[in-house]
Parts: structure tokens; sequence; C-alpha cells
């Protein structure tokens, strides 16, 4: 085991070193792994710091461009992707998706919507029975074929997470709609515009020595994901969950180089925090950033607008789902920011915009949560309770 190395910064304001008093301490010894925070307030950095190791085994450090693969926060990023194309009039919300793929339209699927499948409510939520092995996962293009090919389920219409397929139909409708790859077009929406140089889907093979890989997988009840979904199928109410959330072999190509470079827009995307929290800076702060307009206000309403209030078939809960992205979650269960939204991910990673007090947060970490849902992880909520209470003093 390597020795412990010392928690670094690039930036923290004095409002908020108790949130990275908190940040820290998560990582006091080397099995904590590591992870990074930043915090954008009104546009501007206000916080951004980093601990910890990205390579337990070999002792490398976290430094300050290293990124991690953050699972379902991944969806966030592909959600805006599609908000920056909307406000360029590319693509309607209130458009059939065959309207972009023409294939779509198979089986009962002619008159399902865009915003049926940003608000979850496709029927689409199943990824078991449609991969048929771990390796279909990273063809995003024969996933979309398979998906297009499919009717819906008794799920239509309802909020039912759609954990992996949410990317797959993603992918296919941006791609339909501009004739490009999704990587490129990610590029040319938010890479390029806001200047970032650590937010990737499908992170090109030069990056990946700034990947930090996860140490320990998910192991709820000690056991496998996979073995865990083969035991909790067997509970009826629990089938939509497996079903959408636990794809066969998933958990054991984690730290694969091939997941890594492939568009999985649902859950593969590998970020810095700093990259992250930009982002979704602009989205907190009426759609600007560096004195332009990365958003404008009208579509970021709409895109922050609660589409759903009823529990989420899959996930259990009230996810109360906008165009892409969930209800924020703090630790701060009767302080709630009624108007921030983002993307949580498996394992603990996430990040967050809340227009209200024009503060955005984003955590990546290679330390995973024993949670097996994007919002079972309490690292994220307690920091982000704390920043909160900070920008909130009079």
């Amino acid at each position: 085991m390597p020795a412990w190395t010392s928690p670094s910064a690039h930036l923290v304001d004095p409002r908020f070193t108790a949130v990275a008093a908190a940040f820290q301490a998560l990582y006091r010894k080397p099995r904590d792994g590591g992870g990074a925070l930043a915090v954008y307030l009104h546009g501007q950095p206000v916080l951004d710091v980093w601990a910890g190791f990205a390579d337990v085994d070999t002792g490398r450090p976290w430094r300050s461009d290293t990124m991690a693969m953050s699972f379902s926060t991944t969806k966030g990023v592909t959600s805006t992707v599609v908000h920056r194309l909307i406000a360029k009039g590319v693509l309607d919300v209130d458009a059939p998706v065959a309207t972009y793929w023409p294939a779509f339209a198979a089986g009962d699927k002619h008159d399902l919507l865009l915003a049926d499948v940003m608000t979850h409510r496709s029927g689409l939520h199943r990824v078991r029975g449609i991969a048929e092995a771990s390796g279909d996962l990273l063809d995003h293009r024969r996933m979309a074929a398979t998906l297009a090919g499919r009717r819906t389920e008794d799920t239509r219409g309802v909020p039912a997470y759609h954990a992996m397929t949410y990317g797959y139909l993603i992918a296919a409708i941006v791609e339909g709609a501009t004739g490009r790859p999704f990587e490129e077009v990610l590029t040319d929406e938010i890479r390029r515009p806001l200047g970032l140089d650590g937010l990737f889907i499908s992170a090109p093979v030069d990056q990946h020595e700034r990947i930090a890989p996860f140490f320990e997988t998910i192991a709820p009840f000690g056991m496998s994901l996979s073995a865990v979904g083969h035991w909790v199928k067997k509970i009826d109410r629990f089938r939509p969950f497996v079903d959408a959330l636990l794809p066969h072999g998933f958990d054991e190509m984690m730290n694969s180089p091939a997941l890594w470079q492939a568009t999985i827009p649902a859950a593969n995307g590998t970020f810095t925090a700093r990259s992250l929290a930009k982002m979704y800076g602009a989205l907190a702060n009426d759609g600007v950033m560096d004195d332009e307009q990365f958003l404008p206000s009208a579509v970021l309403q709409e895109a922050g607008r609660v589409r759903t209030k009823e529990r989420d078939r899959v996930l259990g809960f009230r996810m109360r789902w906008r165009l892409g992205y969930h209800q924020a979650f703090t630790a701060d269960r009767n302080n709630q920011p009624r108007m921030a939204f983002g993307h949580y991910g498996l394992g603990g990673s996430g990040a967050f915009a809340d227009p209200e007090t024009g503060l955005s947060m984003a955590f990546v970490t290679n330390k995973l949560g024993r949670g097996s849902t994007p919002v079972a992880d309490f690292r994220l909520p307690k920091l982000a309770a704390i920043a909160l209470d900070a920008v909130r003093q009079p």
C-alpha cells in the first residue's frame, strides 16, 4: 500500500472552506481512493480541490487533470447536448423521435416524442434481454437498432429510469438529426464553446492515462452486480430495477479501455470535476458563461421545468424528472433546493446546477460507494448541503 498523499487545491474561496474540509475528510487513507470537487458561483469558479490516489495499486496521486468515469452523471452532459441542439432548432422536444430516426417508428413507437425519452417515459427502460453479452453494450449503434425494433413496455407514459437505454436512444436521435457522430457533436456543442479539457464520452486513447481506475467495484451484500441482479429479479417488484440498471457483465469491464472508448452516453463519461462544474455553472447562471450565452434563457427554463412528480417505477421514489435531469438531492431533507437539477451517478459521482442561488457543484471519484442507484451514495448530497448553506448565509 502506498504512503498517503496530501490534499491539493487550485482554488478555495473563503466562503467554501467548510466544503473543502468536508471533501478532504473523505480521503484520509489510501483505501479511500481519490476524488475531486469543484464549485462555480454566478459563473465564477470558487472551489477546485482534489485529494487521494488516482491509482491505489501504483501509488499515482490524483492530479489537477485526473478524470474518472462517472456513470449516470454522463446523462446530464448528454442532455445538455440536446438542449444546445434545441436552441439551434435542430431538435424539437415535442417532435416524434421518428422525425430524426425513421426506423424508430417500428412497432408502437411512431408517436413517441423526444420529451418522452428525456423524461424516462418512453417504455424502453429495459437493457436486459436487449444486450445479449456485455460486449454488446459497447456498440451504441447496434443497441440503438435493437431498441428501434422493440415494442414499448407497460411503463410507457410513466417515469421508469432508462439507466442504460437513455444514452443509446439520445445518441441515435442526435446522430440522426445532425448526420454526425455523437462525440463530434459533444465537442462542438459543449467541450469547445466552454473550453473544457476534461469532459469526454468515448475518451480517445491519448486521454486514458488521465483516467483514474476504480479500485473497488460496487458490491451490494458482498456480491457482484450481476449476482445481485440474479437474486433480486426473483422479487417481482424489483424486476424493472434489475432490467434497467444491471446489465449482464457491465461491472466486470468497468476498468476496461474498451469501455472508456465506447459511446455510451448514459453511463461511460469520463470527467474532471472542474469541467462538469463549469458546464453546470452556465446552467446555474441563466445560461451564461465567460460572457457568452451558452443556452438561451427560454430553453434553459424549459430544460429545468419539472415534468414528473410520481414515483419512478425503476428507482422506487420521486425523481422529479426535468428534460434529461433529475432533482438535485442534498443531505438536508428539510431544505432541498427546489429549483436545482442535475444528474448523479452510480457509485457517488454527480453534478448539478441551482439557478436560485447561482451555484453549481461537481464531484468525481474512483472510490465507489455502496449504493446501487445513482442517488444512494451520500457523499455529494452532504457536500451539496454544506455548499448551499454557505451561499445562503446573509
